[in-house]
Formats: structure tokens, sequence, C-alpha cells
């Protein structure tokens, strides 16, 4: 799958600021998403190469500390997205809390995202 991880411009700017590094937590209204796509042969290439086929899903992380007191200020979704409906549902199969689970756990090893890059966004 390909794997892009974007965030709004309160993340981006937090990341900027030194969080997660120097200790201080994440604003709220602080928003990431993962989007993932299924992979394809290239029917295009002289080689043997995998292209971005059809969009599969979206991860959403978004910072509100009134609306997700139980999992440290932070809310989980997943969206499956149907090629055929051009629809995005909710996944069944991901309890709200799961994110916050695996994050949590994941926390002493590598905190989450800070490998990620910022990208500005083209100007005009």
């Amino acid at each position: 799958m390909l794997k892009v991880i974007v965030a709004n411009p309160i993340m981006i700017n937090a990341y900027k600021s030194g969080i997660p590094g120097n200790g201080k937590p994440f604003p709220d209204g602080s928003m990431i998403v993962k989007l993932q796509w299924k992979f394809k042969k290239s029917t295009e290439a002289p080689f043997d190469v995998d292209v971005p086929d059809v969009f599969s899903q979206a991860f959403v992380i978004e910072k509100d500390s009134k609306r997700f007191p139980k999992s440290a200020g932070w809310g989980y979704a997943v969206f499956n997205y149907e090629a055929a409906s051009d629809r995005f549902s909710a996944d069944a199969k991901s309890p709200s809390d799961c994110g916050h689970t695996c994050h949590s756990a994941s926390r002493q090893k590598i905190t989450s995202f800070t490998r990620t890059r910022s990208v500005e966004p083209a100007t005009s």
C-alpha cells in the first residue's frame, strides 16, 4: 500500500515549534490523516514496478480535549473508501479507541509521526 500522511496547519505549526520533542502537548485542533492506496502492477513501465491503484482508506486523528477526554484528548476514526459508489464509510472493524490503544502502546518505542516531514503547500 502507498501511505501518505498529511496534517492541518495547527499540527504542522506544532511540529515546527518542537512538539512533541519539547515535552509540550499538541494543541486542540491538531489533525493528521493517513491516506492509503492499494497497488497494482504498472502496464506502462518497461520493468516490474507497483504503482498506486484504488484509494482504499483514510485514518483520521484529531486533538480535542473536550470531545475525547478518555483518550488523552485524541479522537480516532478509520474510513473505508468504496470506489464503485464513490463513498466513504466508517470502518466497523475499528473500535473508536483503537488508535489511542495502539499509539499509547507504541509510545514506549517511538513517538507517533515524529519522523513525518512537513511539506508546505505550493504557492502560485
